[in-house]
């Protein structure tokens, strides 16, 4: 809850008060300016969250898979803010200006995100019996697949800082 709670805010701390020329700016032509960072951001914690509650939660519990992914939480938080290692967006979590507007997009964002944290805090659902794998990460129970949404999150949000702090980023 906590992960999720303190992503929430970087999130929203990260993209509050930019210009529209700010929100736009991109850095060179093959990079994300802060407004498709965002997109992705809100693409993503729909895809994973949908991927955990109607596919991952769905499917048989297998306990005895447990020790297989046991400890591997912060690992998991560790590896995906290490923003040394890139990786492709899969094309439906591409940037395609979905959102008419910023405040749209943002109220998106934070719609999905209680609605995850609502799901975390009331769910009875077995997160740790349950698994799927990750092309990245092996497979994961789904309480890391909850933390997968966080600290994707994460990572994305120091790629907006990242945008931010471009020399030529506007004032």
């Amino acid at each position: 809850m906590s992960e999720l709670h303190a992503t929430r805010k970087l999130f929203l701390d990260a993209v509050e008060g930019l210009s529209d020329d700010q929100w736009n700016f991109k850095a060179a032509p093959d990079r994300w300016s802060a407004a498709e960072v965002a997109e992705h951001i809100a693409l993503s914690e729909d895809l994973i969250f949908s991927l955990v509650t109607q596919k991952i939660m769905q499917s048989p519990a297998e306990p005895d898979k447990r020790e297989k992914v046991k400890g591997r939480d912060e690992t998991i938080l560790q590896m995906l803010v290490d923003r040394s290692h890139k990786a492709q967006a899969p094309e439906q979590l591409r940037p395609t200006h979905r959102w008419s507007s910023r405040k749209e997009l943002v109220d998106h964002f934070k719609e999905s995100r209680d609605k995850t944290i609502a799901y975390v805090d009331h769910t009875q659902d077995a997160l740790r019996d349950h698994f799927f794998d990750h092309p990245a990460f092996g497979t994961m129970d789904g309480y890391q697949w909850i933390l997968l949404i966080s600290g994707h999150s994460n990572r994305h949000v120091l790629q907006i800082n990242e945008v931010k702090a471009d020399p030529n980023f506007p004032k």
